[in-house]
């Protein structure tokens, strides 16, 4: 993985990384996947406390942390005591381009493993919404949001609507911190071909 950009998030810095193929097939297993995504939702944690959060053991999740270690995802901040490592993620997000893998049929496959990962996350993180939504301020149900449209446009203008939303998400990023009704939000936002019958 390498650094494609630098952001402040929450006052501190925060780098988004773009994932190389060795990253991609590290990241393509079942609890690598959740072990980074853990750390960026909650921040540091131990090895141990991973394992309790997960019902494994703590050596399996110290091996798959060295993992994610070796391929510049997650990092010992230095602040654990002994041999109790402390462990956070390196970056606020990663990304990737689909065509850095163009010919290499087993990082391709890994990205689609992971990415069909990514999508049964979103599912179920929605579902979860959608069984307590009730529970929660009209105001925060008004709020909350599943949106579907259809634009006409080009490759070029797709990828140019994606860096115009993500400028948006940006913007946004930590416009509640300090207030104490804010809440963080998770955003997705899909964008393929809808007419899939007739082909490229």
């Amino acid at each position: 993985a390498k650094i494609i950009c630098t952001t402040t998030v929450y006052g501190m810095e925060s780098r988004s990384l773009r994932l190389d193929a060795a990253a991609v097939k590290v990241l393509a297993h079942p609890l690598r996947s959740r072990l980074l995504s853990a750390l960026r939702r909650a921040g540091p944690a131990t090895a141990t406390a991973l394992a309790q959060e997960f019902d494994t053991n703590t050596g399996a999740t110290s091996y798959h942390l060295r993992k994610l270690e070796s391929v510049g995802l997650v990092v010992d901040n230095g602040e654990g005591h002994g041999k109790r490592r402390l462990w956070q993620a390196a970056s606020a997000s990663h990304q990737w381009e689909p065509s850095d893998f163009a010919g290499d049929e087993d990082t391709a496959t890994a990205l689609n493993w992971l990415m069909r990962h990514y999508l049964s996350q979103l599912v179920a993180g929605y579902q979860l919404w959608l069984d307590v939504e009730e529970s929660w301020p009209s105001v925060w149900r008004d709020a909350a949001t599943l949106d579907d449209d259809v634009v006409t446009v080009t490759a070029s203008q797709l990828k140019a609507l994606r860096r115009e939303v993500q400028d948006v998400i940006e913007r946004y990023r930590d416009a509640g911190a300090g207030d104490q009704q804010a809440r963080p939000v998770a955003v997705h936002h899909l964008a393929y071909p809808r007419d899939l019958r007739q082909g490229p």
